[in-house]
């Protein structure tokens, strides 16, 4: 071979072994024409984007598209994996974290005017002297009032970091039309998950938890201790139409309940081995008589306190069949995305049971409760589902379901009242609610007179006149019972009174006055024993069948 070709040669065959002994270090083989070129499912998702972001016929926004195929992706999962952005998650913070940043003020928009319902307690707005029924009608040199006016645009004016001022200008109706100014210093603002602790008659301790957030456990326990204090020696725990929240914040909140070494709930799942969570001390309310409510509403946290009770006979679950939401998610972000929460595990109650209902393939997850409807699941007590293969014991021996939710002890039927037209059309338009503003406003000195809200309930009942008459004349239809729409909306009047001048907690137990179900739970002490030792198992009823997880 002339010189001349003899470096082309060596590199040639350089080359060639290069390119033979591809994979070596990684025991890969060195030589395989039918070996299909592996792809990552990851790189093809992000290879399509990237073609269609170079080459589609119009402009993408590829953000968006990464959205949408990440949501269509979750959607072939579970109902409660979902993808959040971080502005999603920053809004929902808020509430599960306990505090904001702001001035403390409970409002609403009513003619493009702020309406302060009520200020927090201990915040900002109440220690400068803002009241239930001003209007703000300028912040700092701004005129706001009469200006198209949105919640988010509210929250922009009025929220901001501690520390910092803003002058408010009010309209307070009791003062003749004068304005006020004031200068408020913002502060950290608590939001409460117990929003009731009332001690009422029989001596009974009445808590309503909305939600299982941080600050939640801290503040059941200092309800509880106030209420003891005040000689509470039977509690009612209401938690209708509470989503959940943490588990951390159920988890002691049970171990009030029962004593130390006692489980309260496991999770597990495919790629998670079983958790148990434990009591680690003995509670301060082991004998105290308890009763849980629950509704269709209650979920997660909710159905974990519901079920811990229930399997150690600790107490009486009164109501209807709870959620059911059962699935635990995990929160993992992606850079300044947003992030993932992935359920990763189910929860089961100390028994055994499963708590999230069936999902999947043939079951309308979404509507479900249009399914309990038409089985009467709200009405009668023998409609509630119950599998008979699904049976298990609570501790002292009663029968109890899984399948889906915590089926109560005590069940309480829905109230399916008729609401007339009128009354709802007071509802909806914001009428009644103007209307307590204005009573509140200008009876402010002759409710309060009265001493507190047990005393302003006891004055309603014997007759005060609130001038419901006039407001229903309003909408009142000529052919609706009128006798209906007048208890509904002196009813709804009356929490909102007591809500505005006695805080929220006041409200709620105004509302207790007509409320069938709480009822069914005081009615449930006078058989706490018998239930607990002796419930029969329910009849079962049957569950269609279906390809459900």
């Amino acid at each position: 071979m002339p010189r001349v070709w003899l470096p082309l040669a060596l590199g040639a065959a350089l080359m060639l072994g290069t390119y033979l002994g591809r994979g070596l270090d990684r025991e890969e083989p060195i030589w395989n024409l039918q070996a299909p070129i592996y792809m990552p499912s990851g790189q093809v998702l992000s290879s399509v984007l990237d073609r269609i972001d170079r080459m589609y016929v119009d402009p993408v926004d590829r953000s968006r598209l990464t959205d949408v195929a990440i949501d269509a992706i979750l959607d072939e999962l579970d109902p409660h994996s979902d993808w959040f952005s971080a502005e999603e998650l920053a809004a929902m913070a808020e509430p599960m974290e306990g505090n904001f940043e702001g001035i403390g003020v409970e409002f609403l928009l009513q003619e493009d005017t702020i309406m302060v319902v009520t200020p927090i307690p201990g915040g900002p707005s109440q220690e400068a002297g803002i009241l239930a029924g001003d209007r703000i009608v300028s912040v700092d040199d701004s005129v706001i009032a009469g200006t198209g006016l949105t919640n988010s645009k509210v929250m922009q004016l009025l929220k901001g970091p501690a520390g910092t001022e803003v002058r408010l200008g009010l309209f307070r109706p009791s003062t003749d039309g004068d304005s006020l100014s004031v200068k408020i210093r913002r502060g950290r603002i608590p939001i409460h998950s117990v929003v009731s602790a009332e001690l009422l008659e029989g001596q009974i301790g009445y808590i309503k938890v909305i939600r299982f957030a941080r600050n939640t456990h801290d503040e059941f326990e200092a309800a509880l201790e106030a209420l003891r204090q005040q000689g509470a020696d039977r509690l009612v725990l209401d938690l209708r139409g509470n989503g959940g929240g943490y588990l951390h914040a159920a988890v002691p909140m049970v171990e009030q309940f029962l004593d130390k070494g006692e489980l309260v709930v496991y999770t597990e799942g495919a790629a998670q081995p079983r958790r148990e969570y434990v009591t680690e001390r003995p509670g301060r309310y082991l004998s105290e008589p308890l009763v849980v409510m629950v509704d269709e509403g209650s979920a997660s946290a909710s159905e974990i306190f519901a079920g811990a009770m229930q399997d150690h006979d600790r107490g009486v679950v009164v109501g209807r069949r709870t959620f059911g939401k059962g699935l635990v998610q995990e929160e993992f972000p992606v850079a300044d995305r947003g992030a993932l929460r992935l359920t990763v595990a189910r929860y089961y109650t100390p028994s055994g049971r499963s708590i999230q209902r069936p999902y999947g393939r043939g079951v309308d997850y979404e509507d479900e409760w249009l399914e309990r409807e038409a089985r009467g699941e709200y009405l009668e007590a023998d409609s509630v589902w119950q599998v008979d293969s699904l049976a298990y014991l609570t501790a002292g021996g009663r029968q109890v379901f899984g399948g889906g939710g915590i089926a109560p002890d005590v069940f309480a039927p829905l109230d399916t009242g008729i609401f007339p037209a009128s009354f709802r059309e007071l509802v909806y338009a914001g009428r009644i609610r103007e209307y307590a503003f204005q009573l509140t406003g200008e009876r402010r000195e002759e409710f309060l007179a009265l001493g507190e809200v047990s005393d302003f309930l006891t004055a309603v009942n014997n007759g005060m006149d609130l001038g419901v008459d006039a407001l229903l004349d309003e909408t009142l239809y000529p052919e609706e019972d009128r006798d209906r729409s007048f208890f509904l909306t002196r009813r709804r009047l009356v929490e909102r009174i007591a809500h505005n001048l006695w805080g929220e907690s006041a409200g709620h137990r105004a509302a207790l006055k007509w409320d069938s179900e709480w009822q069914s739970a005081l009615a449930a002490f006078d058989s706490l024993d018998s239930i607990l030792q002796h419930l029969p198992p329910a009849p079962p009823v049957v569950a269609p069948e279906t390809e459900a997880n």
